[in-house]
């Protein structure tokens, strides 16, 4: 088997019936653009976290590959259903995770009660601290569940405007702890804090933010983990399949291993007992097409920096379509991306080489990035409840009478955006009962 690393899938080769024959990718090195032959795809390509800036992802989980579907006629489903870790560490790349057990062992969360207060945390007075957890749920304090400790983060930082230096983020406090029982249970951590941001947790309170963590929605899959294009399957967490709106601790394990059990049997046999194409002009076609996109691309001299784009997207995704949702914003969100869609017509590339170029790539994936957005932002618009990781104040229940059903988007080519319908789910076995803590 040869392996084709340092690709990037560009789209799928449907030939004239819609019948996926293939694959068209581009060699990030030599940025040639070829058509890979196939019977059947598996796209594993994980999920969406750079649409929200950082997240606790890989930098590559773009969602570009599943974005690049689902404009090629792939259902998107359950796109508004994604997960936020409470406690990440804030990164010039990405997030990384603080364990919760920082918080299981006493630590303490708080912002200066003072807008933008500049003075170092150790120098600030305990009267001039806001715990705002103790005060809010004295009953259990820093020890609230992570939903519930997310949504107060964000409600200090975005409601309040209190994060700390105007930035999102607040202090995560152990330094009331005896040093030699931090090391003792939480040295692994408190190295990891240490090491990427340079402050000794143990004498400095941490800087944390909730982030993006995981995506529960991606390509619909039926039982076989095919997609509605023949030829198409999807396994891991660029598929929805097993989740919901809330992915349970090992779940992203069966829906990888799981789902690669079973997309892998299933492609094979759709490969034994597919028809041969008519032709294989196609081909041809779909090169041509990803070809004249990169030429076009690489004459773009307009005004907007694309970084400076997805940067905008980023803050504009994380503040209004994550842990709290209110149809307005989310409204506003959508527009504001149609809108950024806009900007990326006029944008410049600041490398036009013909090696390596890392613009041509970035640009591409924000491209889709953008288009996928408005899934996630007019899907959370639409659900009119709250179920799991998928909160909104004015809809404070699970309304399984209207919304136990999987949201499903198409593209609309010629609207230039998705389309929605719903399918029901099926809990005819196991009857739903609210899920309370």
């Amino acid at each position: 088997m040869k392996k084709y690393e340092h690709w990037e899938f560009l789209s799928a080769v449907l030939d004239g019936s819609r019948i996926a024959r293939g694959i068209c990718a581009m060699d990030l090195r030599t940025m040639e653009i070829r058509t890979f032959p196939a019977d059947a795809i598996i796209v594993a390509t994980g999920g969406n976290g750079a649409i929200f800036g950082k997240s606790t992802n890989s930098v590559v989980c773009t969602g570009s590959a599943q974005s690049a579907l689902y404009q090629q006629g792939c259902y998107y489903a359950n796109g508004e259903f994604i997960q936020v870790h409470p406690t990440c560490i804030p990164g010039e790349d990405k997030l990384r995770l603080m364990s919760e057990s920082a918080r299981g062992e006493g630590g303490r969360v708080w912002v200066p009660k003072t807008l933008n207060d500049k003075r170092d945390p150790k120098s600030i007075p305990e009267s001039e601290r806001w715990y705002f957890l103790e005060e809010w749920y004295p009953k259990y304090g820093n020890l609230v569940p992570r939903d519930v400790a997310t949504r107060a983060i964000f409600k200090v930082v975005y409601e309040y405007n209190l994060g700390i230096d105007g930035k999102p983020m607040v202090y995560l406090d152990l330094t009331h702890i005896d040093r030699k029982t931090l090391d003792r249970k939480l040295e692994g951590i408190l190295e990891i804090y240490e090491k990427f941001v340079g402050d000794d947790p143990r004498d400095t309170p941490m800087k944390i933010f909730p982030g993006m963590h995981y995506t529960m929605g991606g390509l619909w899959i039926d039982y076989k983990q095919s997609t509605n294009i023949p030829g198409i399957f999807a396994a891991g967490e660029a598929e929805y399949q097993y989740h919901g709106a809330n992915r349970l601790g090992a779940n992203s394990l069966m829906s990888c291993i799981y789902g690669g059990f079973i997309a892998g049997p299933n492609a094979v046999q759709y490969a034994k007992n597919l028809q041969a194409a008519p032709g294989n002009g196609h081909f041809d076609a779909e090169r041509k097409r990803q070809q004249d996109i990169n030429a076009g691309l690489m004459k773009a001299d307009g005004s907007e920096n694309p970084f400076l784009i997805w940067r905008e997207l980023g803050a504009l995704m994380t503040e209004n379509c994550t842990v709290i949702r209110y149809n307005k914003k989310c409204q506003e969100a959508d527009a504001r991306i149609v809108d950024l869609l806009h900007r990326f017509q006029k944008i410049n590339l600041s490398d036009r080489s013909q090696w390596a170029n890392t613009t041509i790539a970035f640009v591409r994936q924000l491209y889709n990035m953008l288009q996928l957005s408005r899934v996630i932002a007019q899907g959370a618009a639409m659900r009119d409840e709250s179920r799991g990781s998928h909160y909104k104040p004015d809809f404070p229940e699970r309304d399984d009478k209207n919304w136990m059903k999987t949201t499903k988007a198409t593209f609309a080519p010629d609207l230039d955006e998705p389309k929605f319908e719903f399918e029901p789910v099926d809990a005819s076995l196991i009857p739903p009962r609210p899920r309370k803590y």
